[in-house]
């Protein structure tokens, strides 16, 4: 039986995950939620408010993963041993990007998000190139945590640097807000057309689903382009969603 080294440290990241982002919104870090921070920076890539609930969604799941791995029975899964120190490190990030975030170091924060993000694509391609068979539990434990997660982080990770941008006043090459939101958002429908067509993972495309009508919602009104976009953006991912359960459907 192979020992797993991090599953108990796993267990102390995620907790102090959960006390740092409930801190963040109830002292609050810095006297600002983080609602209010991002208010501050009237992107029109950002969606509507009720789309960061889906961190609520990213938390439970992580809980029952750190529970998994921390089961006699599972935490010599293939699977489980492949996340090695990954998980852990993303637990520190997390926490980093929410303190310099609360203190508006931007630059810091997008870099901050960038080891995030990364760390989460090594974790996730080390999980996805296990051997094992796949059981039910690891598809729900394992799998299905870092899809969503790693899909969040990549829109979270755009509209952070777009934010940066912004308050650097960037002027885009003389393009406009509304120009550069559309490009950003086909990059969007290809980044999860790619992941999700790689590795069969119709968790990360819904994800993008998700954000891509939250920022029609947001922007319907006041920016009927972008709007207009992100919901056609949003269709054609759902499409390019159903054709790969299809094709899953079909191969199996």
């Amino acid at each position: 039986m192979r020992s797993h080294p991090y599953r108990w440290l796993n267990v102390l990241g995620l907790i102090a995950v959960l006390v740092v982002n409930t801190l963040a919104n109830t002292l609050p870090i810095a006297g600002k939620t983080t609602g209010e921070l991002s208010d501050q920076y009237p992107v029109l890539i950002t969606p509507a408010g009720y789309v960061f609930s889906i961190w609520s969604l990213i938390y439970v799941l992580l809980i029952g993963f750190i529970i998994y791995q921390a089961m006699p029975r599972t935490m010599n899964r293939d699977s489980v041993q492949r996340v090695g120190i990954w998980f852990l490190l993303t637990c520190l990030f997390n926490c980093t990007w929410i303190i310099v975030w609360h203190y508006e170091l931007l630059p810091v924060s997008v870099g901050v998000m960038l080891a995030l993000l990364l760390s989460l694509i090594v974790l996730y391609t080390r999980i996805r190139t296990s051997s094992e068979p796949k059981t039910l539990g690891e598809r729900i434990f394992v799998y299905l945590p870092f899809s969503i997660y790693m899909g969040w982080i990549s829109v979270a990770t755009i509209v952070n640097i777009t934010v940066l941008l912004y308050d650097a006043g960037w002027e885009g090459f003389g393009l406009g807000d509304t120009t550069w939101t559309v490009i950003l958002i086909v990059i969007a429908v290809a980044l999860a057309a790619i992941i999700g067509y790689r590795f069969t993972d119709a968790a990360f495309m819904l994800v993008f689903v998700w954000a891509l009508i939250g920022i029609g919602v947001k922007q319907q009104g006041a920016n009927e382009t972008v709007a207009l976009t992100a919901y056609s953006a949003a269709g054609v991912v759902a499409l390019l969603l159903l054709g790969l359960l299809f094709f899953r459907r079909r191969v199996q």
